[in-house]
């Protein structure tokens, strides 16, 4: 069964709410072995970065509770 931009948005929820943190590079890593290349995109700095639909279900499912923390590479509660 395909795996949705959903259920890759669901883990990194997971991910943030156990340790409170969710850098980037894990993320996408993780993402690129478990879930697919299809969630990553090159973006403008030629840097890996998650895809848009699944950083979108993502914003909706943390509510605005987290924030990205552009200096460091990752989100966080705030």
């Amino acid at each position: 069964m395909a795996v949705t931009a959903n259920e890759v948005a669901e883990w990194m929820m997971e991910q943030l709410k156990s340790a409170g943190i969710l850098h980037q590079k894990e993320a996408v890593d993780y993402i690129i072995q478990h879930f697919g290349e299809s969630f990553i995109y090159v973006n403008e700095n030629g840097n890996q970065a998650i895809s848009k639909d699944v950083k979108k279900i993502f914003k909706k499912l943390h509510g605005g509770k987290a924030a990205w923390e552009r200096d460091g590479f990752f989100w966080g509660w705030h």
